[in-house]
């Protein structure tokens, strides 16, 4: 898979609100209301992930959880990353 140019990746971002291009990847924070939907919001994440085999950094911190996506082998972001955050954008409404 082929690594979009910065151009591309700020159209894209448009779609997704909150999501920000940074040192090469997208990523958001996610605030949420208990360290118990925080938990479960990253399980969530984690299914999603396994299925598209595309794994996103993750890092939690009480009810806060950071997500950050980049495609490794392609050294830069891909639609992957794209889909998959809007698969946790569902997830998180849903």
């Amino acid at each position: 898979m082929t690594a979009l140019d910065s151009s591309s990746i700020e159209t894209r971002l448009r779609d997704l609100p909150g999501w920000k291009f940074q040192e090469g990847r997208i990523a958001k924070t996610f605030a949420l209301p208990t360290f118990h939907r925080a938990i479960a919001f990253v399980v969530e994440i984690g299914m999603l992930a396994e299925v598209a085999d595309h794994h996103p950094d993750l890092s939690i911190a009480y009810t806060t959880v950071v997500v950050t996506l980049s495609t490794h082998d392609a050294k830069g972001i891909t639609e992957k990353d794209f889909a998959l955050a809007a698969q946790i954008e569902d997830a998180l409404r849903g």
